[in-house]
């Protein structure tokens, strides 16, 4: 039975303690696509006024995680091989939104893609592409 947003979200709070601090939530699963969020708080805002960097890049990272999760299935040890980011824009002080699409899923690779808005605009803040390593599969 594949997982759902809600238990995909428990899985990752509790593997990353950070997905806690930062308030990560997963709105949506499927075998292809998540939808994640960061509300916005003042503690993760950077000089300047706008979201840090970090905030960006964990966000994207946990729901490339949870587009995998959603695909494979309970794979906690799963672990992120490379992440690309491009800033394009300083997000707005409202939740931040990423959109993973999983690129390609194979046996030991997965490759993602991110878009990171921020709530209710369809303007790029962020992009992102990435890869995790999946462990074999024991039986």
């Amino acid at each position: 039975m594949p997982l759902t947003a809600k238990e995909i979200q428990a899985i990752i709070r509790e593997g990353v303690p950070m997905a806690e601090d930062i308030d990560f939530r997963v709105d949506e699963v499927s075998a292809e696509r998540a939808v994640a969020r960061v509300p916005f708080s003042s503690r993760l805002v950077r000089p300047g006024g706008t979201l840090s960097g970090p905030t960006m890049m964990a966000l994207a990272d946990a729901a490339m995680y949870a587009v995998i999760l959603a695909a494979r299935g309970r794979v906690e040890m799963a672990v992120t091989s490379n992440l690309n980011i491009n800033f394009i824009q300083k997000p707005q002080p409202v939740d931040l939104v990423a959109e993973a699409i999983l690129l390609k899923l194979g046996k030991r690779l997965a490759f993602c893609e991110v878009r990171l808005t921020s709530e209710g605009s369809p303007d790029l803040v962020a992009h992102v592409t990435g890869s995790y390593s999946i462990p074999p599969q024991t039986e």
